[in-house]
């Protein structure tokens, strides 16, 4: 009895080891974007159009880890740099993203440079471009079963370097954002024929918007989306609702179609200070083998805020005895 069940459980975690190293392969090698749950606050890092709409130069640090309990399981790192220019009409990004799965590591980095427009007096269109490259490392050296030491395929390790570049639209107004781009465009003779055997690599496209309601002077609620579209992959859509408290804590709820639940929350925990954290709890087979997947963001707003904000929370009236706070992420 005993030896039935632990040899059901090793054929589980065997398929699974599979399963999680395919998912990887198609992920990286196809150059699929990091998934991010709190992705309102990530914009800057899949759309180079972003970068140059903030009141203020901002610094990201975000950490995904996702399916926790599961060896190998996704881990993503960014640290990402949005800045407006003196002219207010251009703007200068810069992204360094690490993706690690399994025994596939990927590191990205990109300089992105964005002009807007004015379309109306209360609408801008900013157009956006990014340029830079990954490094691919592929060592399934570091895979084991149930020996340590012992690898999953015995395979020599890959380093690769493939240039990147990327565009992206983004349109706002005081209480409202659209935003279109796709990662990189260089999609067809990068690879050798070892790799492109695996998988075809294809153009990602993003599209994003949300929208503020202005509930009352002190509450706002804050409706957002994401789609990822890549062909011949299912469609990717997030769907989001905040609510921002007084301008300093937000609380909402996010749901991944056919992935999972979210439950999300954040603080402006000083002036020049934001932290946003999320939990996911998988609603496909995947949950059975993980308990959820975690978020952490932590936003640094350099520089004098102005009076009124241009970030879609709607214009803020100054309040007397209080210092006038760094603007906040857009659509926070």
């Amino acid at each position: 009895m005993n030896f039935n069940i632990k040899t059901s459980q090793l054929f589980k975690n065997v398929i699974f080891v599979l399963f999680l190293i395919l998912i990887g392969i198609t992920s990286l090698y196809s150059q699929k974007e990091p998934q991010y749950t709190q992705y309102m606050y990530n914009i800057g890092s899949f759309n180079p159009a972003y970068v140059g709409t903030v009141e203020s130069p901002e610094i990201s640090v975000a950490y995904r880890a996702q399916w926790i309990d599961i060896e190998g399981a996704p881990r993503t790192i960014r640290l990402g740099l949005n800045m407006p220019m003196k002219n207010e009409k251009n703007g200068l990004g810069f992204n360094i993203v690490n993706d690690q799965i399994g025994p596939l590591t990927q590191t990205f980095v990109d300089l992105a440079y964005s002009f807007q427009v004015s379309v109306t007096d209360e609408t801008k269109l900013s157009f956006g471009i990014d340029a830079g490259g990954s490094f691919l490392n592929l060592d399934f050296s570091k895979g084991t079963f149930e020996n340590p030491g012992e690898p999953i395929l015995d395979r020599e390790t890959v380093s690769k370097f493939y240039p990147t570049v990327g565009a992206g639209l983004f349109m706002y107004g005081d209480q409202w954002y659209l935003g279109a781009s796709a990662p990189n465009f260089l999609t067809d003779g990068i690879y050798n024929e070892d790799v492109a055997t695996i998988v075809e690599d294809k153009i990602q496209f993003n599209f994003i918007g949300g929208y503020v309601f202005n509930l009352s002077d002190g509450l706002k609620f804050k409706p957002a989306f994401l789609i990822n579209s890549l062909k011949g992959a299912p469609v990717n859509i997030n769907v989001s609702t905040n609510f921002l408290v007084k301008d300093v804590f937000t609380a909402g709820v996010s749901y991944r179609v056919d992935n999972a639940f979210s439950g999300l929350a954040g603080f402006q925990i000083a002036r020049g200070m934001f932290i946003g954290y999320s939990y996911d709890y998988n609603t496909n087979l995947l949950g059975e083998f993980n308990s959820g997947s975690h978020e952490l963001i932590f936003k640094f707003f350099l520089g004098k805020g102005k009076n009124t904000s241009k970030s879609g929370r709607g214009k803020k009236q100054n309040v007397k005895g209080k210092p006038k706070q760094i603007d906040t992420p857009r659509f926070f």
